[in-house]
């Protein structure tokens, strides 16, 4: 699915993209590939990157994201360093863009670094999120970030979901949206993405390469449950 060095995920709000992004990052990390992730996701306030960066540094991910005060900045500042990462030709590098032709425009600023012959530019669908619901829709937004980001998406992600709502009947239905989607663009659909729990249920049916992918993003606003004084308590 990964076949390039530099790998982009843009998608509409609610996607999933951000999450997608994360376990692909710390998949890679697990087969002991030196993997960064760089959160130019300067749309969305509270599913970001940068709210995973401890168990993305645990597992050994360079994240580059603001730091200190900046590190919830929504000003649309181009870190140095990940120009310097998509120039120096070696590092894998994942970026998470805005979630929408806004939020890509960013991308745009980095046209002169990213170069098409080792970046993948993925497209992140998920149909039952608002703006996004046919492949019309979804075809429309895939233009409209392309124009703002200067970039070809060159596949599409299925991640049809309704979080712990989800059922097999949702995922394929958004499967099949996303590949008249992809055929309108020419592009392929790489890979549908699932909750690892959900996987075993699809029997095989998605006809495509299956991620499986576990919650690891929290909103700043999701706190875990505070220690007891009697004794520790494991937070999963």
């Amino acid at each position: 699915m990964f076949t390039r060095r530099v790998t982009v995920f843009v998608g509409s709000f609610g996607s999933g993209k951000t999450e997608f992004a994360v376990n692909t990052a710390l998949s890679m990390a697990a087969r002991g590939e030196p993997v960064a992730l760089g959160d130019l996701d300067f749309v969305k306030p509270y599913f970001r990157t940068r709210s995973a960066r401890e168990p993305l540094e645990r597992a050994g991910v360079r994240l580059v994201v603001p730091c200190g005060e900046h590190v919830h900045a929504d000003l649309p500042i181009l870190l140095p360093e990940i120009r310097s990462l998509l120039a120096d030709g070696v590092t894998r590098l994942l970026l998470d863009a805005g979630g929408d032709d806004t939020g890509a425009r960013v991308l745009g600023a980095l046209a002169d670094v990213l170069r098409p012959a080792e970046t993948d530019v993925l497209f992140v669908l998920n149909f039952r999120r608002p703006f996004i619901s046919t492949p019309d829709e979804a075809v429309r937004m895939v233009r409209a970030v392309e124009t703002a980001s200067r970039l070809r998406i060159g596949g599409i992600v299925s991640n049809t979901h309704l979080m712990g709502e989800t059922t097999p009947e949702i995922v394929l239905e958004g499967l099949a949206l996303a590949r008249e989607t992809a055929r309108c663009l020419d592009v392929p659909v790489v890979a549908a993405v699932v909750e690892e729990s959900l996987a075993p249920r699809l029997d095989g049916r998605a006809g495509c390469p299956v991620a499986t992918v576990r919650r690891v993003i929290r909103p700043p606003f999701e706190q875990p449950p505070r220690p007891r004084e009697t004794g520790p308590v494991f937070v999963l």
